[in-house]
């Protein structure tokens, strides 16, 4: 891993991390792995609601993802520092080839089922329980230590800057042409098998553990019992589970307000997926260029907070236009929460373990995934609106809790440096 950067220096801007050649590859390989990605979340996610028209069938693709996340993620941490993190995350983006080249071709034959979906949710999740704790352990020896707040910034924009292009064009083609959905799954596959080669540029990421003298269930083990020792990190990580899980499902409500609160249909769903990744991106240009010498832990209550009233806010808004004008501030304190608590993460963690703390941390999207479902039903029997308001509260509930929690054990430890 690059040194921090020299006493009286300020932290590399994100111009030059971007400098840095290892981290450009890893940042390229990302962008486009994102976009195929994303793209395909949005034509699968519109497929289910166009083969059920159901709240609860959207809940039940994410339920397969999510499901699929809890089980695999663990895993997913000790590959990364167990193997070389390039292979991992290599095997990873050929997973997400082919579960959206499958769907694509199942489509354009006109067989496609709903249980298909099914599958190529579980598929993706394992491929994402893969790549993304390697992607962060990588990145962490990449840059220097100071530089890596802004280099979670500038990767995490990746993914927002792909939700502001993949849902709109996705959307866009869904609606235009009778061939558009099978079409988005098929370019997706051929962006994640562009990802492929550009990973090959990467360099192979250096091994945490020495895989002869554990056996992974017992690295899996000694993660989790170095998470328990550290209460910093516990609360650290049960909060963005509990954001995550209460929060984010609103992406699968999306299509619903878009037909049904605001009758726009498809394009209107690449709008407002698009709308909250606008926020993103600005907001994570903005992280990547600041400094990072601020409370980290209260940015990260801020955003939490803020995150949740969006989300209540678009929940009550009654035209588009303020809809979208919510999903903005979502999408921005959404990138800003989980910026700061993946930088706090590898900030307070210790090198060996960033592969499985990073698995634990991914944790949060199956929990997502895994509470679509209820939420669905919820919001079929009682709406979507008043669901996704709900959500919002939990959402400042826990970031409340956290607060208080995160006061107690930052003047435990220290007192205990002063002892």
């Amino acid at each position: 891993m690059a040194g921090p950067s020299r006493a009286g220096e300020a932290a590399p801007g994100a111009f030059d991390i971007l400098r840095i050649r290892p981290f450009l590859v890893l940042w390229l390989s990302a962008a486009v792995v994102f976009l195929g990605v994303m793209a395909q979340n949005i034509a699968r996610t519109w497929l289910a609601f166009e083969l059920t028209g159901s709240n609860a069938a959207l809940g039940g693709v994410l339920l397969s993802f999510g499901v699929a996340m809890l089980v695999a993620t663990p895993w997913g941490g000790v590959a990364a520092d167990r193997l070389p993190k390039r292979l991992v995350m290599q095997v990873a983006t050929l997973l997400l080839v082919l579960s959206s080249a499958w769907i694509g071709v199942a489509t354009a034959t006109a067989v496609v089922t709903y249980w298909m979906l099914i599958v190529a949710g579980v598929v993706q999740a394992i491929g994402f329980a893969l790549f993304s704790p390697a992607r962060m352990a990588l990145l962490a020896e990449l840059v220097p230590r100071d530089a890596v707040p802004g280099a979670v910034s500038l990767i995490l924009v990746n993914s927002e800057v792909s939700r502001v292009v993949g849902p709109a064009l996705a959307g866009l083609v869904i609606g235009s042409f009778t061939f558009g959905t099978e079409a988005v799954f098929l370019t997706s596959a051929v962006l994640l098998a562009l990802g492929i080669g550009i990973n090959l540029a990467l360099p192979p990421g250096r091994r945490r553990v020495d895989a002869s003298g554990r056996s992974p269930l017992g690295e899996l083990m000694d993660g989790l019992s170095y998470v328990r020792r550290r209460p910093d990190l516990a609360a650290l990580l049960w909060c963005g589970i509990g954001v995550t899980m209460a929060g984010l499902p609103y992406l699968a409500f999306l299509p619903a307000v878009a037909s049904d609160l605001f009758d726009l249909g498809s394009l209107g769903y690449g709008l407002l997926s698009a709308s909250s990744a606008v926020g993103a991106v600005l907001t994570g240009l903005t992280l990547g260029r600041r400094s990072h010498r601020g409370d980290q832990h209260r940015l990260l209550i801020v955003a939490g907070a803020v995150f949740g009233l969006a989300l209540a806010a678009m929940a009550a808004a009654p035209s588009f236009v303020l809809a979208v004008v919510a999903l903005v501030v979502v999408g921005g304190a959404l990138l800003a929460f989980q910026t700061t608590s993946q930088a706090l993460l590898l900030a307070l963690s210790d090198i060996e373990f960033h592969g499985r703390v990073q698995g634990l941390v991914m944790l949060s999207f199956g929990a997502f995934g895994v509470a679509a479902l209820p939420l669905g039903i919820l919001a079929d029997a009682i709406g979507a609106r008043w669901t996704l308001a709900g959500m919002g509260v939990v959402v400042v509930g826990i970031v409340l809790v956290f607060a208080v929690v995160s006061r107690r054990t930052r003047a435990a430890s220290r007192l205990l440096d002063l002892g």
